[in-house]
Parts: C-alpha cells; sequence; structure tokens
C-alpha cells in the first residue's frame, strides 16, 4: 500500500492491539476514540490458551497482563442469606489469564502511544473513497484521507453504520441486558466472586485484584423494554426497578450505583455481517463480529488484529489482503459465537426450575468422568486457529 497512513476508529482493546502492529510493519496509525481518553471499563476478560497468550507473547505484553490479573480462584452461587448453593470451576470463569478490561487498555495505551497518534473527544462523522483513499471528516479535526479506515469501536459502531448499514441490519439480540461497575468491597471477597439468582435475574460481586474494590455485575431479561442509550441515569432506574425487593447484598449494591465512575449498561447481542470489509474501510473486533457473554470477544479480538496487520503488511493489494483477513477469521469467530448462544439459560435462567438444575449440575462436575471433556470445551474455540507468522516484525 502507497498510503500508509491508517485511521482506527475505536480506543479500546482492538483499536490499540491492532495499532501495536500496525506501527511495527511499517504504517502510520491514527486512533480516534470519542471519549476524553483511553477506553476503560471495570469488567473482566479473559484469555484462554496458547492462541490467545501466544499474541499476547509476541507483543511481549503477556507478563504484564499476568501482573495486573485478577487472580479469582472461587465463584460461588450463594442464597439470600449468603449461603454457598453451588460453585463454578476455575476454568469456565477465568480462563488462562482473567485482568479487568480497563487494566488491559491501559497496558496496550502505554504500548501504542510512542509510536501511534490518539485523537481524543473527537469521532468521525463522514467517510468518502476514491482511488485516492478514504476521505475522513471529524466532529472536531480538519479533514484528513487515510489509506484505510478500521472501525474498533464495539457493538455500537460508528465506522459500521457509516461504512455499510444501521445497527439493527447486524445486530442479533441475546435476550438480556448487563449492567457493571465499581463498588467498595465491603465483603472482604479475598480472591473470590459470588452470584446470587431469582428467576431472569442475576447479580454478581467480584474481587478484582485492587484492595477495598470489587465489580458488581447484573444480568436481567426484560422483553420489549425501551430504553434511552445516552440516558445513564434512566438505564440507573431500569436497573433499580429490575432488581427492587430482592435480597442478599443487591440493596447494598443499587445504593453505591449512583457514585460508581464506570457505570455501564447495554443489552447483549452479536454482531453477524456477511463481509467485513467495503472497499477501503474493514472491521476488527466486536465492532465486526461480536459474540456476546462467553465468546472469547476481547482474546479474539487480539487475534484478529494480529492477523489483519500481518495480511496488510504481506500485501500491497488491500483489497487482497482484506480477502485473506476474513477467510482466515471466518470459521474461527463462527465457532465462538455458536458458542456464545444459549448462554443466558446459565447467566440468568428464566425459572427457579431451571436455576436449581444449574446450581445441581455445577454441584456434580467435579464428580464427573465427563470433567475433562467439559474443561476442553471451555477453551476449544479460542484455541481452533492457527496463528501465523509474518515478516517483517517481530513475529
Amino acid at each position: 500500500m502507497e498510503q500508509k497512513d491508517v485511521l482506527i476508529s475505536g480506543a479500546g482493546v482492538a483499536g490499540p492491539a491492532l495499532a501495536f502492529w500496525l506501527a511495527r510493519r511499517g504504517f502510520r496509525p491514527v486512533i480516534v476514540e470519542r471519549t476524553g481518553q483511553p477506553r476503560g471499563g471495570g469488567y473482566a476478560v479473559d484469555f484462554r490458551g496458547p492462541v490467545h497468550l501466544g499474541v499476547l507473547e509476541r507483543m511481549g505484553l503477556v507478563e504484564q497482563v499476568r501482573a495486573r490479573q485478577t487472580r479469582l480462584r472461587s465463584l460461588r452461587y450463594v442464597d439470600d442469606s449468603g449461603r454457598p448453593v453451588a460453585s463454578m470451576p476455575p476454568v469456565f470463569f477465568a480462563g488462562d489469564v482473567e485482568i479487568l478490561r480497563g487494566d488491559l487498555a491501559a497496558i496496550l495505551y502505554q504500548a501504542t502511544r510512542d509510536d501511534t497518534e490518539y485523537v481524543f473527544a473527537d469521532s468521525v462523522t463522514g467517510l468518502a473513497q476514491d482511488e485516492g483513499g478514504v476521505h475522513v471528516t471529524f466532529e472536531r479535526a480538519a479533514p484528513q484521507t487515510f489509506g484505510l479506515v478500521i472501525g474498533a469501536d464495539g457493538v455500537h459502531s460508528n465506522i459500521r453504520r457509516l461504512a455499510f448499514a444501521p445497527e439493527h441490519r447486524f445486530a442479533r439480540d441475546l435476550g438480556l441486558f448487563v449492567s457493571i461497575f465499581s463498588v467498595p468491597d465491603d465483603a472482604g471477597l479475598d480472591r473470590a466472586g459470588l452470584l446470587y439468582s431469582v428467576p431472569g435475574r442475576t447479580a454478581g460481586l467480584f474481587a478484582v485484584g485492587d484492595p477495598g474494590r470489587a465489580i458488581a455485575q447484573f444480568y436481567f431479561t426484560a422483553p420489549g423494554l425501551r430504553w434511552d442509550p445516552r440516558d445513564a441515569f434512566g438505564q440507573q432506574q431500569i436497573l433499580t426497578e429490575a432488581f427492587a425487593g430482592l435480597g442478599w447484598e443487591i440493596p447494598r449494591l443499587l445504593a453505591e450505583m449512583p457514585a460508581s465512575a464506570d457505570f455501564y449498561f447495554d443489552t447483549t447481542s452479536q454482531i453477524r455481517m456477511d463481509t467485513w470489509s467495503a472497499g477501503r474501510v474493514t472491521l476488527v473486533g466486536d465492532a465486526g463480529y461480536a459474540a456476546g457473554p462467553g465468546g472469547n470477544g476481547t482474546g479474539n479480538a487480539v487475534v484478529a488484529a494480529y492477523i489483519l496487520a500481518g495480511e496488510l503488511a504481506a500485501d500491497g493489494d488491500h483489497r487482497a489482503a482484506l480477502a485473506r483477513y476474513e477467510q482466515r477469521l471466518r470459521g474461527y469467530i463462527e465457532g465462538a459465537q455458536k458458542q456464545a448462544v444459549g448462554n443466558q439459560a446459565f447467566l440468568a435462567p428464566s425459572t427457579w426450575k431451571k436455576i436449581r438444575q444449574r446450581n445441581r449440575f455445577y454441584k456434580v462436575l467435579p464428580y464427573l468422568p465427563i470433567n475433562f471433556l467439559i474443561s476442553h470445551a471451555a477453551t476449544k474455540t479460542a484455541t481452533a486457529i492457527t496463528l501465523p507468522r509474518y515478516h517483517p516484525g517481530p513475529a
């Protein structure tokens, strides 16, 4: 490619991971982020198996990630009084390495800020392509032309909307709402996580490795619920009403919610597209193929960023490079999306009977002869690809 300037929208995980490899392969990445700082967020993400960890090792970041991992060692389901009623094997919820998304984003930002231009508090408003590149307009910055534009801006991708179609064309609702935010660790969790369920609703409290701090997490079903993505106060009211009158730690968590600086609320959904590229515009991570909870989204995004950068560097024809990027990843991503479908039955069972069935399953799991196979199943989709070796660059 003659035009080496590449615009990436989104400074979460996929965007900086892609910029890391592009800069080392001769490109000039620019990341635009609509918020005023690197993307944070309190929820935990995990890396599973030699493929995920292999990319981190090639980046030289695996030890930094390990140093910031949550180190959860237990996850228990509890009743109203906090008495354990079942526990989940660590391999199911923490992978090989689990880290808070905000901590991972900070590591990637530190690793890329010297050779990537970051533009915060701005976003793309228009894209126009021709043989000379992609002509981009911004809310605040002056127009610029780039060789490629890459959307790494999540499920509600602005780049996907501008280059492809509105979100409803590609989003597949998985049937749950999710809310996550930081709270004080008044429960003394000590590397533990706790979950409490009633029909259609589950609340969780997780240690994060920082003394005095924990993460609250809520899943609930609400068919037909109308909500405003821009109204955080309204979202908090919805969450409060959904969990009103329930016991355990829920009243305290809801009372702490307004003071949290990282409140998050959204639906759970997948993004399914026939193609991830349109001319000189392509998508990486959740923007193109979000899997939903249990779909290895973050680890797979880091793998995808490595492959996308490698294919772009291996061929001067961006069309051929983007076609190979999709060819290499399509089956891998579809496997992850298939794995995520149906997880709502475990995250927020719809009846007391199903809650009891889930709890019994986890109680007997350690004693089943198929325990090894079930543990293997938790990582098999994350390892269902062979990492290519790309040159030039440290690979």
